[in-house]
């Protein structure tokens, strides 16, 4: 075990080993996939170019929040909670997201034309081709999914588009799970500076240097400025959203974890074992996790809610506070 957790540290610090196992991966699957249509054809279920649907999206748990929000740990205990399986971070929510907030927000005027691809004139249309597109892709990711197995949509950074895949899949259950935004910007900080464990896998023209303190001011702004646009849009996708949701605060999953994953159990109509349940809340403790695999620059560094009073300093955290206060207000953090 250790020699593996070894392995896979390695491959996330090396950009080298990273691609040639992504690479290995998706031959491998690429070829399963094949497989798994090849069968579907010759054994007459499907025909010509049709493809396979059955991704059900009443069973789809997404996980809408910020990157460094708990989302690994959420993710895991209803793993462990549910037969299914786990859509790793599919990118799906910025894909389209940030192309339909940037217009929406700098060109408001494009969203009025029929020749615009995601205007309102043809939403129904597109958003219909949306829906389409996450069941198609979710099934080519995960062939062996039946219709009556959950698939855990884990979108660290994909809450940008969680109003369009909720409004293409209103039946989805949905977690908006909020951390505080100033516990967020000091997380990603120690993630990306030198040494950090995200800082070995970015290529050269993604590290910042944050050497100097207006460097980091500057980059505080930046990350609190996209908290802003994740978050808001994913507390609208929550409030439109008529299918099983559940608001959730990383603060209350810390204080809480048994009592927190019941409520969210019950919110999304999943029903649960309680000593099921309370073996994947110690499971995935915090107090299971490797001391050697914690600490600064590390991917499990903290896990304390209001962390961000010792990392960061007063005016980086009034920063945070002047970008995000209407958020930190609306989430009711402290």
């Amino acid at each position: 075990m250790l020699r593996l957790t070894r392995i896979k540290r390695a491959v996330k610090r090396s950009p080298t080993l990273r691609n040639f196992y992504f690479r290995a991966a998706s031959l491998h699957h690429r070829a399963r996939l094949r497989a798994r249509l090849r069968g579907a054809w010759l054994g007459g279920s499907l025909k010509g170019s049709e493809q396979p649907t059955s991704v059900n999206p009443e069973n789809m748990i997404w996980i809408f929040c910020t990157a460094r929000s708990g989302s690994t740990w959420l993710k895991s205990m209803l793993n462990d909670l549910v037969e299914g399986e786990v859509w790793e971070e599919p990118k799906v929510g910025r894909l389209f997201g940030e192309f339909y907030s940037r217009y929406a927000r700098e060109k408001p005027n494009q969203l009025r034309r029929v020749n615009y691809v995601l205007g309102d004139p043809t939403r129904e249309a597109w958003t219909k081709a949306l829906r389409y597109f996450v069941l198609q892709t979710a099934w080519a990711s995960h062939p062996s999914i039946t219709p009556e197995r959950y698939l855990i949509v884990k979108e660290p950074g994909g809450a940008i588009g969680a109003p369009l895949l909720m409004e293409a899949l209103p039946e989805s259950r949905m977690v908006l799970l909020a951390r505080d935004p100033r516990d967020f910007a000091a997380s990603v900080l120690d993630a990306i500076k030198k040494g950090g464990w995200m800082y070995e896998g970015l290529n050269e023209w993604a590290r910042r240097d944050l050497s100097s303190e207006r460097a980091v001011l500057r980059y505080l702004k930046v990350l609190s400025k996209q908290y802003v646009r994740q978050m808001s849009n994913g507390k609208k996708a929550f409030d439109s959203h008529g299918g099983p949701k559940i608001l959730l605060k990383y603060d209350d999953l810390r204080e809480d974890t048994l009592g927190t994953m019941r409520h969210v159990c019950a919110a999304l109509a999943i029903p649960v074992d309680e000593q099921r349940l309370a073996r994947a809340v110690v499971r995935h403790s915090w107090e299971k996790v490797s001391e050697r695999e914690k600490g600064a620059g590390k991917f499990y560094r903290k896990a304390t809610p209001g962390g961000w009073q010792v990392d960061l300093t007063p005016e980086q955290g009034r920063i945070v506070e002047d970008i995000t206060a209407p958020l930190i207000e609306e989430f009711s953090f402290p």
